[in-house]
């Protein structure tokens, strides 16, 4: 039997568990909400660096708001080839309908790229309520996408390697 779980071991350090000394991530982070996506991007990266994802091989990109993120990414996937990618943003709650339509078609356009492309895309585009929602999951939210990017890019490598 093959079994492909490449999550930490209960007491074993993440960084330890996802090496990344050798993958190429692709960080796509939206502008707006920006103190946010700031949060979300400096605990990324420094997971991503805890890691072992050495900066040269780690591309960050900018992108207007949450709606621009999967053009973004689809481009990135196309040219660049990472090993794995990472969606950064905030789309909170208003009092209109746009909030609906924006998290729903950003997270659906998430996830059309990585299923074209094969390429494992961690959301870290938070859908709150209200800022304090926000802030309260930024730093926490970074990190983890960083090591949902590795452990994928990981488990990918370990499925289409030859059995």
């Amino acid at each position: 039997m093959q079994v492909f779980d490449h999550q930490p071991a209960a007491g074993r350090p993440v960084a330890q568990a996802l090496p990344g000394q050798d993958l190429a991530v692709a960080v796509v982070c939206a502008r707006f909400n920006a103190q946010a996506c700031e949060e979300l991007l400096v605990a990324c990266l420094a997971e991503l660096a805890e890691l072992g994802v050495p900066q040269a091989g780690t591309t960050v990109v900018r992108v207007p708001g949450a709606l621009e993120i999967p053009l973004a990414l689809q481009v990135l996937a196309q040219t660049r080839r990472p090993d794995a990618m990472i969606a950064l943003g905030a789309v909170i709650r208003g009092e209109t309908y746009h909030f609906e339509l924006v998290s729903n078609e950003m997270g659906a356009g998430i996830t059309q790229v990585q299923l074209d492309t094969g390429i494992p895309i961690a959301n870290g585009v938070l859908t709150t309520e209200d800022d304090a929602q926000t802030h309260a999951r930024t730093r926490g939210k970074g990190r983890d996408c960083a090591q949902a990017a590795v452990e994928m890019a990981r488990l990918l490598a370990a499925l289409r390697a030859p059995a």
